[in-house]
């Protein structure tokens, strides 16, 4: 053990026993002092939790490194210091505060809205959890200068977050993002946070913005005739324990679906998450029960939402009555292909609409923009910068849609973030426009890799935790950026990007070329000669290093659908096991 790391973190969590902090606090910290094994008191103090340009996101617990009340309170705090020098001209600053499902996301919701309160700043509160993207929706709709959400999305049960927002409904980006990091960095004391709120500046809200909000995401439905005519479809969704069960249902009827089946072991709200491993619809374990619902009834479709209801799990039935699940690239894929595709059938385009995709998102999707005319922009993961192209495109051109792997989407420009209800109530949609055409959704899928090019992709992540896991994650980028790949599987690497230096390098020539992005990214991308494309990048909100596979086939019909994916997979296979993953 490293003394003088025990030494700093042993003085460090001794003030902690202050009387500045509540007895419910000091009595853990002392336990941790007290125990022969140092490990939790290390985890807990070696640093401080990072207020990153996404806000906080930890293990819950006492803690300079844990998600509590007083890092949740030194956050909120350096938010309205620099919120009150950010918009000091207003007579009013307005803020929105939400929260999920998860144990302590009420409380802390109330802490933040009582410290903003507190500062002089006015409040709108929800009355229980509520989906991120309605937080987001509410932003804007209520003209507030900022707002926030307890969330930690999909992560497991031990950690919660705290993501805060700007004016324009999306997370926060430079200069806002580096500006609130110096204010909260300033907080130094809790003597400094302001914790008595002033009750008679917030303001409860709830089903007034949720009816709203519904009746703005019915405005996106392209295809009301194929609903009526197959609205008792049947649909499985689960809300896996989180804030989807208060509004996807409504959504989906609220569209015309009148066939709705739940998974009620999963539709009790619970920050325990008590059925799954991990409330995460990216994990087939996740789904396993929303499957057996669907196989027990005979659904077409069966859909999930993560705990704070951004992201969509999708499943659908395939021509020989298996269940499939649905990948992130492919979610992009089919909404991206209908969007276009029924804006086209509606004579809705008119050369001035454009699509974003993240840069480790499948470039099919660039193929299906290319070949309709419509304009795509390629930006960093994470729903900011999506919403970072909105606001440049806002009154230039019309947005029709945008996405990421990681399973999130967004139909709309009135929200800013990516948002389940309207990805859920939309894909329903589009099993009824394939059904429409007499296509189920697995039929679609490979009429779209027939028309546009067939790709495969797959996300791997290296979870490395504590200390060590993050050093030795900088020492994995360090090698790659030292020793990139000459060639992967078999096809030589022709052009290398590195998003941390914005430098684009033609390996034939040799020749580099300034990447144009608004900030730099610790992100590495390597292409081959027969359009292999892996990208490598630690995760911003957990303890991951996360590599992001895609290869490329030609499809000579549908029937090639299944040997085009088993010759994908085995290709996919080979990399990882050149890469060492």
């Amino acid at each position: 053990m490293d003394n003088e790391l025990l030494v700093q973190v042993t003085e460090k969590a001794k003030k902690w026993l202050s009387p500045e902090y509540d007895a419910e606090t000091r009595a853990a910290v002392q336990a941790m002092l007290d125990n022969e094994d140092k490990t939790d008191l290390i985890e807990s103090f070696y640093k401080d939790l990072e207020f990153g340009t996404g806000g906080l996101r930890g293990i819950m617990g006492a803690g300079s490194n844990r998600m509590n009340i007083y890092t949740v309170g030194a956050a909120t705090q350096g938010l309205s210091n620099y919120l009150k020098v950010a918009f000091k001209d207003l007579p009013e600053i307005k803020v929105v505060v939400g929260h999920d499902v998860r144990n302590n996301s009420r409380k802390f919701a109330e802490i933040v809205a009582d410290i903003f309160s507190a500062n002089g700043i006015k409040v709108y509160l929800f009355d229980s959890c509520r989906p991120t993207p309605e937080m987001s929706f509410a932003i804007r709709h209520l003209g507030c200068q900022s707002g926030v959400i307890i969330t930690a999305s999909h992560n497991p049960k031990e950690y919660n977050g705290y993501k805060a927002y700007w004016d324009d409904g999306a997370q926060m980006i430079a200069p806002h993002d580096v500006n609130t990091i110096k204010y909260v960095n300033e907080v130094k004391s809790v003597s400094e946070i302001k914790f008595n709120g002033d009750k008679s500046k917030i303001q409860i809200i709830g089903e007034d913005i949720d009816s709203i909000y519904l009746e703005k995401i019915k405005s996106l439905s392209l295809s009301p005739e194929a609903i009526k005519r197959h609205h008792d479809l049947k649909i499985v969704y689960t809300p896996i324990h989180g804030t989807g069960m208060k509004l996807i249902p409504r959504s989906l009827k609220n569209f015309g679906f009148t066939n709705i089946i739940g998974v009620p072991e999963q539709e009790v709200e619970s920050g325990d998450f008590p059925t799954v491993a991990s409330p995460n619809p990216e994990e087939p374990s996740a789904m396993a029960m929303a499957i057996a619902k669907a196989k027990e009834t005979g659904a077409e479709v069966v859909m999930a939402s993560d705990p704070d209801a951004d992201r969509i799990g999708l499943v659908i039935r395939d021509n020989n009555g298996e269940y499939v699940l649905i990948n992130g690239n492919q979610i992009q894929l089919i909404f991206h292909y209908y969007l276009i595709t029924r804006n086209a059938e509606l004579g809705r385009l008119t050369g001035n609409e454009y699509i974003v995709k993240t840069i480790v998102t499948s470039e099919t999707i660039k193929s299906i923009a290319e070949a309709n005319g419509i304009k795509m922009y390629d930006c960093f993961t994470g729903f900011k910068w999506i919403a970072n192209v909105m606001r440049e495109q806002e009154g230039k051109a019309r947005y029709l849609g945008g996405g990421e792997e990681s399973y999130g989407f967004l139909a709309q420009d009135f929200v800013r973030d990516k948002d389940s209800v309207s990805a859920i109530s939309l894909m329903a949609e589009i099993a009824a426009w394939a059904k429409d055409k007499g296509m189920n959704m697995s039929e679609m899928l490979k009429d779209m890799y027939l028309k546009y090019g067939f790709s495969r992709e797959k996300g791997i992540s290296l979870v490395r935790k504590g200390k060590s896991g993050a050093e030795e994650i900088i020492e994995i980028m360090k090698q790659f950026r030292a020793n990139p790949p000459k060639e992967i599987a078999g096809s030589p690497v022709v052009t290398v990007k590195d998003f941390l230096s914005l430098e684009e390098k033609d390996i034939a020539t040799g020749k580099v070329t300034k990447l144009d992005m608004p900030a730099t990214s610790n992100v590495l991308q390597f292409y081959t000669a027969d359009n292999t494309k892996v990208s490598v990048r630690p995760s911003g909100t957990e303890p991951k290093i996360k590599f992001y596979l895609e290869v490329h086939d030609t499809l000579k019909d549908a029937a090639d659908y299944e040997p085009a994916q088993k010759r994908a997979d085995e290709k996919i296979a080979q990399i990882s096991k050149e890469l060492g993953i």
